[in-house]
């Protein structure tokens, strides 16, 4: 309970935070319709994959950078991190990107603004298929971020930046349709 009351604590979760919520806010905008036609995947995948190499560049010294409720579980599972610490991360990334997606709501013109960028199964995918396609996705993004802030490369979290970025891209080209 003491790193409670440490402020690099409160520091982190800030970052957390702030990080979902300019995720949250940048992948989603990107994601709307501002023009008739079919949404643009490959400029939601880079959105999604550029913030998140942003934020991992920008916060990872903070916090590591998370902004992802999923690593979080993660690096709680791996004894990378703490029990407070990671309640205090997923509470900051829920509230965060909840902020984040009611500052795009508020910015966003009513004509524009549809589901906000919620995403849907294909009607030819059910719900067991969606789960796994999300559970792969989530590994492979998962398993590169551990392989990216493994001390062994050269313990920079700024390295890591390029190719987490790159694995998200990649996760949301692959499973947005």
């Amino acid at each position: 309970m003491r790193e409670l009351r440490s402020s690099s604590f409160w520091r982190a979760v800030l970052a957390e935070f702030l990080g979902s919520l300019l995720y949250a806010l940048l992948g989603l905008g990107a994601s709307l319709r501002w023009a008739p036609g079919p949404p643009s995947v490959l400029g939601a995948a880079l959105a999604f994959g550029l913030a998140q190499a942003t934020l991992v560049q920008a916060l990872g010294h903070v916090s590591g950078g998370h902004v992802n409720p999923a690593l979080t579980l993660a690096f709680l599972l791996a004894s990378q991190l703490s029990l407070p610490r990671a309640l205090g991360y997923l509470l900051a990334q829920v509230l965060g990107a909840l902020a984040g997606a009611g500052v795009l709501y508020g910015l966003t013109p009513a004509p524009v603004r549809g589901t906000l960028g919620l995403s849907a199964l294909h009607p030819g995918v059910g719900p067991g298929q969606g789960v796994v396609v999300e559970l792969l996705l989530t590994a492979q993004f998962v398993l590169c971020v551990f392989a990216s802030f493994d001390d062994r490369h050269d313990g920079r979290p700024g390295s890591a930046a390029l190719p987490v970025g790159f694995s998200l891209a990649l996760g949301h080209l692959f499973g947005v349709r």
